[in-house]
């Protein structure tokens, strides 16, 4: 297999990977429906450099570390899950609070929170890595060809972006809006509920050793 096929395979079911339904889903929506069409762009951007940094650490290896020493692992999807439980509760507390919208004037300083946001929340699921891991095995050869490695990282950033992207699109546009506005407190509250089910998940997973 040609290394364009091989890449466009792994492109292929990273996609699928990256529209599934999840924590990171759930936040991207979030900021472009309550802040703006810039902050969740973003927060796109975000997730795009969490999904860099789990490939590169995949094609490095970083999975044989972590198979080596399952306590590491056990312990990051402990840490990543109670990222994402303190997440959850912030948003909960905040759902009676009002929302200003914001526009194309925010400051760099909302931008930076919403990207650091989705970056953070991107890498605080250490399955990730694993899922990774698994798509290159099956996928690439076992010498990898420089301008397959370097290009593998790039496609990630492209499909994670690029797909949150569009979430933030959709999400920012002017009927979300008005039917979030309508029904803020409890849309908060629900996102915040499935942001804690996913957290309260990856950390009981990680306390039982799975």
């Amino acid at each position: 297999m040609s290394s364009a096929s091989i890449f466009l395979s792994i492109i292929a079911a990273l996609s699928i990977g990256a529209m599934s339904p999840g924590p990171s889903f759930v936040l991207v929506s979030r900021i472009a429906i309550s802040r703006s069409r810039l902050d969740g762009f973003s927060a796109a951007l975000g997730m795009g450099i969490g999904g860099v940094v789990f490939s590169v650490l995949a094609l490095a290896g970083l999975t044989a570390l972590l198979s080596q020493f399952e306590w590491l692992y056990l312990a990051l999807k402990v840490a990543g899950g109670s990222y994402l439980v303190y997440i959850a509760f912030r948003i909960w507390i905040g759902a009676r609070e009002p929302v200003h919208i914001g526009d194309a004037g925010s400051d760099s300083r909302a931008f930076a929170r919403s990207f650091t946001t989705a970056l953070l929340t991107q890498l605080s699921n250490p399955k990730t890595i694993v899922v990774y891991a698994s798509i290159f095995a099956a996928l690439l050869p076992k010498t990898v060809p420089l301008g397959l490695f370097l290009a593998v990282p790039i496609g990630v950033f492209t499909v994670e972006a690029g797909w949150y992207a569009i979430v933030a699109f959709t999400f920012s546009a002017r009927r979300p809006r008005r039917l979030y506005l309508a029904a803020k407190t409890w849309i908060d509250r629900l996102a915040g509920t499935v942001m804690a089910g996913l957290g309260v998940q990856l950390v009981t997973s990680g306390l039982a050793g799975r």
